[in-house]
């Protein structure tokens, strides 16, 4: 029989400590990617082409792409022209950053199996379907970052991303489940997939203006990453959407920035519901259970 147990248990201070400076720093690096993403892809704009000021056209050099570095020596000025640098993409790095070391640590504190003394072979399978797992949700969480940028910006949710996700998402997590992370996860996550964007595609035929054909293709992605993690994670994550978006709707009408039929970008709420639910969906179903008087006392 196995035993459960973080699996950060398992590793030297010093290997946990480098795998999170190694998350961090990739973090960095897919930031600055990202701000590529969120100016380009809605623009129909190519990713592979040299960066350029947008005011005066001169290439960015590489010692001037730098995450965050770059942006404190140029004092968020362009080196050419000296036309400001927007503050947003040092902070979308240092929020990439965050969010991997976050993910990262999240899942190796996670409680996972642990094979016997001797099983060496099933320990490195075990520890490469974490790999996948983690993978997945840095994935998930560096387009949760593009994603609600690109919505905020110009209320869209492009195809070139969120369709995309469905296939990297069901590579990675088919993968962990090969490799021994359980096959019922797998079958949640599709079900989860399938239940959230089956939900949204009916909201979107009842109310055509209130919700938008992206947040219907976002609802499966978030559906099944919710759903790998359990149905608690699958309710919270999903109901949180709507409580996030609704309180945000509100505060917008009270400050009289918005009316009963002003478009909301819902992408971003749903976003900030998952993560809500991957990372804290199981202790908030655990207390309204205990609250309600179902869970165990």
């Amino acid at each position: 029989m196995t035993d459960l147990a973080p699996a950060a248990a398992a590793l030297a201070p010093a290997v946990l400590a480098s795998i999170l400076v190694f998350a961090g720093l990739l973090g960095l690096v897919i930031g600055s990617f990202l701000n590529v993403v969120v100016y380009r892809v809605p623009a129909g704009l190519s990713l592979t082409r040299e960066s350029r000021c947008p005011h005066c056209a001169a290439p960015v050099r590489w010692w001037q792409n730098i995450p965050v570095v770059s942006w404190l020596v140029l004092r968020g000025r362009c080196a050419a022209c000296q036309a400001p640098i927007s503050a947003r993409y040092p902070l979308v790095e240092l929020a990439t950053a965050v969010a991997f070391v976050g993910v990262t640590g999240m899942f190796l504190a996670a409680p996972q199996p642990t094979m016997p003394t001797g099983e060496a072979v099933g320990a490195v399978i075990g520890a490469w379907s974490l790999v996948c797992v983690i993978l997945a949700y840095l994935y998930f969480a560096a387009i949760s970052i593009a994603l609600t940028l690109i919505d905020l910006d110009s209320h869209r949710l492009p195809n070139a991303i969120v369709l995309p996700s469905y296939l990297v998402g069901g590579i990675l997590l088919t993968a962990a489940a090969i490799l021994g992370a359980g096959w019922d996860d797998l079958l949640r996550a599709g079900i989860g997939m399938a239940a959230l964007f089956a939900f949204y595609f009916v909201l979107r035929l009842a109310q055509p203006r209130g919700m938008g054909g992206g947040d219907v293709k976002l609802a499966g992605v978030v559906g099944m990453y919710l759903g790998w993690l359990g149905w608690d994670a699958l309710v919270v994550g999903a109901f949180a959407g709507f409580l996030l978006g609704g309180v945000y709707g509100v505060i917008l009408m009270i400050g009289r920035r918005a009316g009963r039929k002003t478009a909301i970008p819902f992408g971003p709420w749903m976003l900030a519901g998952a993560w809500v639910g991957i990372c804290v969906g199981g202790v908030l179903s655990r207390a309204y259970l205990h609250l309600v008087g179902v869970g165990a006392a």
